[in-house]
């Protein structure tokens, strides 16, 4: 399979950043890519909660999801949405969802990210996505002609028993949408996106947001292609751009004989004297 990942710079209308998507999309569509990852919150980065409240439009009836269903089926691909920011039925919260469209502009999986991302850092950067957003609680696993697909959305990455759950429930290609900040990226993103790779026997496949934002965010770019032996395959250094690259599953069988981790986990006893699972 032939993937594409989407590294952009969102604003915050999402007028401003479908036509920036429509065109990468037919980018990486005429380079013969099947599915194409777009980054996590590619339709908008509001300034504020109370303005990113103001654009939250429900699932079913989101102009923005029908126009990117629409690039799917136009160009005849997989569409992968790092992530979506919409109302939440029956909360006060939005979600953070990521969504896969399939090639007839249809939603086939979804999944909410799971892990917020509530920290302070050193340089006075500070997030507390669980006061704005609800979290997750379900794991997600879909195929894609026949390749099996596992989701999951920036901060997550941080959480390695996730994608071991993942690669145990089959997933051949883990997606990681993300909008690191820099500092973080600087430090951690090529090494954290190799250690899953490794540890899962796993493709792993990073869109990522780029550069100064509308809302004043810097994130660290870098979208990343990794195959199960934790070789960067493709990368996307500090620039709007699209990469792509041929996945061949057989490495994932490969890499799983060479070093089958994934099924030498062992029960072990925790400090409490709880029963914890590797």
């Amino acid at each position: 399979m032939k993937i594409a990942c989407v590294q952009m710079t969102s604003a915050c209308d999402p007028a401003d950043n479908l036509p920036i998507i429509a065109a990468r999309v037919k980018q990486a569509a005429a380079q013969s890519a099947r599915l194409v990852a777009l980054p996590e919150t590619c339709s908008f980065m509001e300034k504020n909660r109370k303005a990113m409240h103001s654009r939250l439009e429900n699932q079913a009836d989101s102009q923005v999801l029908a126009a990117l269903c629409h690039m799917a089926k136009e160009n005849g691909i997989f569409l992968l949405i790092g992530s979506m920011i919409l109302a939440e039925e029956n909360s006060d919260k939005a979600v953070n969802r990521s969504l896969l469209i399939a090639p007839n502009g249809t939603v086939q999986a979804q999944y909410d990210k799971i892990h917020m991302f509530d920290v302070a850092l050193e340089n006075g950067e500070s997030h507390h996505e669980s006061a704005a957003y609800q979290a997750g609680d379900k794991l997600v696993v879909t195929k894609a002609d026949g390749v099996s697909l596992g989701l999951s959305i920036c901060y997550d990455l941080r959480f390695p028993a996730l994608y071991r759950r993942l690669a145990e429930a089959q997933a051949q290609v883990i997606f990681v949408p993300s909008a690191f900040t820099k500092q973080t990226g600087a430090a951690h993103w090529h090494i954290l996106l190799r250690a899953r790779a490794i540890e899962t026997g796993c493709f792993i496949v990073a869109p990522a947001q780029i550069g100064v934002h509308e809302n004043g965010r810097e994130t660290y770019g870098h979208s990343l292609i990794i195959d199960p032996w934790g070789k960067i395959i493709a990368e996307a250094a500090s620039e709007d751009k699209v990469i792509v690259a041929a996945l061949d599953m057989t490495l994932v069988d490969k890499a799983r004989r060479q070093i089958p981790a994934l099924f030498h986990g062992a029960t072990y006893r925790l400090p409490e004297g709880r029963q914890g699972q590797d």
